[in-house]
């Protein structure tokens, strides 16, 4: 529901929205030039005394105002013809045009009214409250997806268009809500829809009846100084009876203008200073660099619009629908699906349209979507769960198990759980298994035990559909072929080779980075942003499941690189380790964000282990701020497989690394990596103290081994591993 309440509002409005936030920002500037130009203020100067000098340099003027911004306009007659001008406070002259320029007043027109007057006042804020209920709506469902309010400033992962847009509107919201709830206030209070303070004293009853006083010598004039000064109007020459009208930041009153001293004052009340802060907050005029900084934040509804608008259309794009679909209400069938690129979709869509086909009511949703009070048909309910990063839950997807187990069941229905990951990370499955422990905590029946589906096996989903099909009654046998990721070739130019001593070959192989086109670009796709730690998706020749690598390389670096060691019977890794420069293979980016070092300027310790180092490498290498990084390395033999010996030491050399520390388990010493950390085990604890990241990236055993040896290590601190990961300080990469 709030996601509705977010989007639609935005759609609507985002043409009109866009028109109203150019022309505030470029109004935003205005208020600073005023600022710059106006003329400067005499210290200490009275109401008085400037009204004096602007009198004797123009006896026929009537009103002297001053702006928030300090600039002092005048106006007068001399004779029958009126005059305006900027008046230098110091000497009472004018020093330039009152009148606001052609572009300033045009700018205006368009952002108060869109040139419609009062209709455009009405449409101007209807803008501004979908812009308001946009920005509250964000801000729940940034809370929503990070986990929670107190996780609003975590790191924030997922595809590309919806991360920015989410990091947009974490910097932006509070300037968007201040800058649509004061435009409110503004268009209700042109209106006069809010309440009002007394505007004015009453006039007096008798004046002394004098005239020809100078302003230079009023005692109640004397007593305000100009910077408190709003506006000054002369009495009607000639008439004895009328007075000096004097408004200030603090009220309003009446001066004599035979004697000089006040008749009658009237203090500003409440709803009238409100309204005054209002007006600066949403303008800036009297606040210049306020202004500055709103207009800027505010310029920030163009790229929101841009960003929203991909997310939109690639949320339409693999919308869960199916043909014939069935309300949630009437459907025996519902299946829930949670995918973070689309791929566990497609299985999902494939399974609803094999039970439509066999006479089945299926009503396909996002897992987000979970509700069973809704599903009053319902015969079973079946989940299939992608798992990513560390065991992530997709983005959409984060709270369910925890909801899931919060819920009570269907009264009848029964439900099954599919799980879609990649074996080859250890936290295989997870967040299915994490589905499914919930599921049976909350009282669901199940239909099947949890199965897992390994890399998209079309063989593994087809098995796990004809056990469904038996359990419910329908004969399912579903071969279901996902569509391969978009590749690029990608020409080898080098490769290093290692190991070769130790019957363990392994190469560091550098490809050329490939043209990529500007809508790649543009949307940040593919080869045209990626960086070191997100994988290298590699399609072997004979086969239709990728294989991925760490990469060692950022796109700032220029080329792409990654570590492979030769497996036996491994298809990809024996291809590409035979591969010779020049040489092409097809490939693809997956983004890792999970595994990318923070922007902070704590210490960073880098923690790998044979090909392991690939990432880590790639991260010292794009350290040119030269933040304090440490490498715990273990290899096998300094002359066999100390992959990067090299680079290392003229990153050393360049302050890219603090500190290499090695351990080589084919020498007289016999070290691993953890018996390393060990030995430093003192700088270790320190570095951690001060607040050091820690990241590792290795074989599943290594890391294993790391972890526990960490425990040991940070026990006297009183944390471990698990601790620093919970807050945001620990990531592993393993295979």
């Amino acid at each position: 529901m709030i996601r509705l309440f977010h989007r639609w509002p935005a759609l609507l409005a985002t043409v009109l929205l866009l028109v109203l936030a150019v022309s505030g920002t470029i109004l935003s500037v205005f208020p600073a030039v005023e600022r710059t130009t106006a003329p400067a203020p005499v210290a200490g100067q009275t109401v008085a005394d400037l009204a004096g000098k602007v009198i004797a340099a123009y006896p026929g003027v009537e009103q002297i105002r001053r702006a928030p911004s300090g600039k002092i306009t005048a106006y007068w007659f001399d004779g029958n013809t009126p005059g305006a001008a900027v008046i230098d406070p110091a000497t009472g002259l004018a020093t330039g045009n009152a009148d606001p320029s052609a572009l300033q007043g045009w700018l205006t027109d368009l952002h108060r009214a869109l040139f419609l007057q009062d209709l455009g006042r009405w449409i101007t804020a209807a803008a501004a409250l979908a812009l308001l209920v946009v920005a509250l709506t964000g801000a729940a469902l940034i809370a929503q997806r990070q986990g929670g309010w107190s996780l609003w400033f975590s790191r924030m992962r997922g595809p590309t268009a919806g991360r920015w847009h989410g990091e947009l509107a974490r910097v932006a919201v509070v300037s968007l809500v201040l800058s649509s709830g004061t435009a409110l206030w503004m268009t209700a209070a042109t209106f006069e829809l809010l309440p009002v303070d007394e505007a004015s004293p009453a006039l007096p009853a008798e004046t002394s009846g004098l005239v020809g006083l100078a302003p230079g010598d009023m005692s109640a004039l004397a007593a305000v100084p100009v910077t408190a000064l709003r506006d000054l109007t002369f009495p009607y020459a000639g008439d004895t009876t009328d007075v000096f009208t004097l408004t200030t930041t603090a009220g309003m009153g009446y001066v004599d203008q035979g004697t000089g001293t006040l008749l009658a004052w009237q203090a500003s009340g409440p709803w009238t200073r409100a309204g005054e802060w209002i007006y600066l907050m949403h303008t800036g005029e009297g606040a210049a660099l306020w202004g500055l900084i709103l207009g800027l934040l505010t310029l920030s509804i163009p790229a929101l619009a841009i960003t929203g608008i991909q997310v939109w259309l690639k949320g339409r794009k693999a919308r869960l629908s199916l043909p014939g679909m069935v309300h949630a209400e009437h459907a025996e069938t519902i299946l829930l699906v949670a995918s973070e690129s689309g791929s566990t979709l497609g299985f999902a869509r494939a399974l609803g349209l094999a039970l439509q086909e066999v006479g089945g009511s299926v009503h396909l949703a996002p897992l987000a979507a979970y509700a069973p009070d809704r599903y009053a048909a319902a015969k079973q309910v079946l989940v299939l769960a992608a798992t990513w990063g560390n065991g992530d839950a997709p983005v959409a997807a984060r709270g369910l198990d925890a909801r899931l187990a919060a819920t009570p069941p269907h009264p009848r229905a029964k439900m099954a759980i599919l799980g879609f990951g990649d074996r080859s990370f250890p936290a295989f499955c997870a967040f299915a298994e994490r589905l499914d422990h919930a599921a049976r905590q909350a009282g669901w029946s199940m239909l099947l035990p949890l199965e897992r589906i390994d890399r998209q096996s079309a063989q593994a989903f087809a098995r796990w559909s004809r056990d469904l099909g038996q359990v419910i009654g329908y004969p399912l046998d579903i071969l279901h072929q996902p569509e391969m990721p978009r590749s690029t070739p990608l020409r080898l130019v080098s490769r290093q080779d290692y190991g070769e001593a130790l019957q363990a070959p392994t190469a560091i192989l550098t490809f050329a980075l490939p043209q990529v086109s500007l809508r790649d670009r543009l949307a940040g796709r593919g080869f045209s942003r990626f960086h070191a730690g997100d994988l290298l998706g590699i399609l072997p020749v004979g086969s239709a499941i990728p294989r991925f690598y760490s990469l060692a390389s950022g796109t700032a670096d220029g080329f792409v690189e990654i570590v492979v060691k030769k497996q036996s019977g491994g298809l990809c890794s024996g291809q590409l380790m035979d591969l010779e420069p020049g040489q092409m293979v097809r490939a693809f980016i997956k983004p890792n964000p999970g595994f990318r070092p923070d922007r902070s300027k704590a210490p960073l310790l880098l923690i790998g282990a044979g090909t392991g180092i690939g990432p880590l490498a790639g991260f010292i290498r794009a350290n040119r701020g030269k933040r304090p990084i440490h490498l715990w390395f273990g290899a096998r033999h300094p002359q066999a497989d100390f992959l990067y010996a090299d680079a290392l030491e003229g990153w050393s050399s360049q302050g890219h690394l603090a500190s290499l520390n090695t351990a080589f388990s084919r020498t007289a010493a016999r070290q691993h990596v953890q018996d390393r950390l060990r030995t430093d085990a003192d700088r270790v604890r320190h570095l951690v103290g001060q607040g050091a990241r820690i990241m590792v990236c290795g074989g599943r055993d290594m890391a294993t081994g790391v972890r526990e040896t960490l425990a040991e290590i940070l026990a006297p601190l009183g944390l471990c591993p698990d601790q620093l990961r919970a807050g945001g300080r620990y990531a592993e990469d393993t295979y």
